[in-house]
């Protein structure tokens, strides 16, 4: 008997300004095109591949959201819970937002939807890989509580990378 992967069932919406509303709901591969657009328009040439998108929405553990505003998705999120030993943790993959939609709260919505997430899946902390120098990233993470925990040396080839860490709940 083949094991479906859990699903998040999320849909919710979240007014950011008095004229933007964002809702968020669960990704699916019927998204990938619109998913790999965006992802291209944000990594340029370090963007994940199509299949790569594909392989990291299908994973078991992953959770997958996507942000829309009138129908249209505009940022998208991907994570998967990890066990340290038997200690549930949430790994932010990527997070992409159109450049055109930044500094609207898309990305705070979307952080947020993912860690509920994680808190239902009993995740005790949250953590993500970002590049050193990437400012507008970091004020984000920074201002959603996320602390730097570790440095990644060379983990985008020439340039260091930061391990941050956001604590969820209590150890059990």
């Amino acid at each position: 008997m083949k094991s479906e992967r859990p699903k998040s069932r999320l849909k919710c919406c979240f007014e950011r300004s008095a004229n933007v509303s964002i809702t968020v709901e669960d990704a699916s591969v019927k998204d990938l095109d619109k998913l790999h657009e965006i992802e291209q328009k944000c990594f340029g040439t370090e963007a994940f591949t199509r299949r790569q998108i594909a392989s990291l929405l299908m994973g078991y553990n992953t959770v997958s959201l996507v942000a829309k505003e009138n129908d249209d998705i505009i940022g998208f999120i991907i994570g998967t819970i990890e066990f340290e030993g038997s200690i549930p943790v949430g790994h932010i993959l990527t997070i992409d937002v159109l450049p055109s939609r930044r500094k609207k709260g898309v990305g705070v919505s979307l952080l947020e939807g993912l860690e509920g997430i994680f808190k239902t899946r009993k995740a005790v902390q949250a953590r993500l890989e970002v590049r050193e120098g990437n400012a507008e990233a970091l004020s984000l993470y920074g201002k959603t509580g996320y602390k730097k925990v570790g440095r990644l040396k060379g983990y985008y080839g020439h340039t260091d990378g930061l391990l941050l860490m956001k604590r969820l709940g209590k150890l059990q």
